[in-house]
């Protein structure tokens, strides 16, 4: 039997950050009918940022002990937040089915686990690129299962590549340089940067327009609450206690999860391609996540 706190870290907590960020995509579609990408995402960030600090305060939590580290905290935070999100839903919005960007994301595993080496020093053993190919295998069945067309152009793909970089290299700079930042106060800062970015792009590109409706009020908050707060937590967790070629490979996970949670809440179409590639992704997320010989006897 596994002790406790290794059953919460292998099982419960990624449990937990697959199902809140798996809603991600579900909140753009809410929220992106009423309101302009980056807008949207400059609101979501100003409001995240500001809960946070207030809690890091009222807490009293630590704070980066100097100029140096703060730096590093935000520079994160610009690429999980910023660039990551900036990329898909400004893809979204412009047409790009929410379908495409998911398999073009989706190669985040892959290449977080080609680059964890040089950058990390992490070994990827022959078993783990095994199951994060079949990851990807999974995701593109269970995407490809439904594609409704979806126009794609330079200006989206290059959206989305950078969505992609963003968000692989923001896991890895979180684990190379913030290990040990409080997730209050660096939450609170690496929105604040990421606000500051987005509302400065969101005032040169968009015309700020704001339609105030009940879908968008409860679509920021979910994603402000559920994601900003809480699946960015579990995120930069996972990332401090594990391998990051490992905790990227749950990644995998939050497309199949979408489509199922669409086919619930909106009767989107879920075709039996769908299951089997949901049936692959998982066996690819188990390979990733099973440990070797050797970190188990070191276990």
């Amino acid at each position: 039997m596994p002790a406790r706190g290794e059953w919460v870290w292998s099982l419960a907590l990624p449990a937990a950050f697959i199902l809140l960020w798996s809603t991600g995509f579900i909140g753009a579609k809410l929220g992106l009918p009423w309101i302009e990408p980056l807008t949207f995402l400059s609101i979501r960030m100003i409001i995240a940022g500001g809960l946070l600090g207030l809690v890091a305060v009222l807490t009293r939590a630590p704070w980066p002990a100097d100029g140096r580290a703060i730096v590093h905290t935000a520079a994160a935070g610009l690429l999980v937040h910023a660039a990551y999100l900036g990329g898909v839903f400004w893809a979204i919005d412009r047409g790009q089915a929410a379908g495409v960007t998911a398999i073009i994301v989706a190669l985040q595993p892959l290449l977080t686990a080609t680059l964890a080496g040089p950058l990390l020093a992490e070994r990827v053993s022959a078993r783990q690129w095994l199951g994060l190919v079949l990851g990807f295998a999974g995701v593109s069945l269970v995407i490809l299962g439904r594609l409704e067309g979806g126009a794609i152009s330079i200006q989206t793909l290059t959206a989305t590549l950078i969505a992609l970089v963003g968000i692989t290299l923001g896991t890895l700079y979180q684990k190379r340089f913030c290990p040990v930042t409080d997730l209050r106060s660096g939450g609170a800062i690496q929105y604040a940067a990421s606000a500051i970015v987005l509302g400065s792009l969101a005032v040169v590109l968009e015309e700020q327009r704001i339609i105030w409706t009940g879908e968008l009020v409860f679509a920021l908050a979910w994603l402000v609450l559920v994601l900003s707060v809480g699946a960015i937590g579990l995120l930069f967790l996972l990332i401090r206690h594990g391998a990051a070629s490992r905790v990227a490979s749950f990644f995998y996970l939050a497309p199949p999860i979408t489509v199922v949670t669409a086919w619930l809440l909106f009767d989107e179409i879920l075709p039996p391609l769908a299951l089997v590639g949901l049936a692959v992704v998982v066996i690819g997320v188990a390979l990733v996540q099973r440990p070797s010989p050797v970190q188990s006897n070191r276990g």
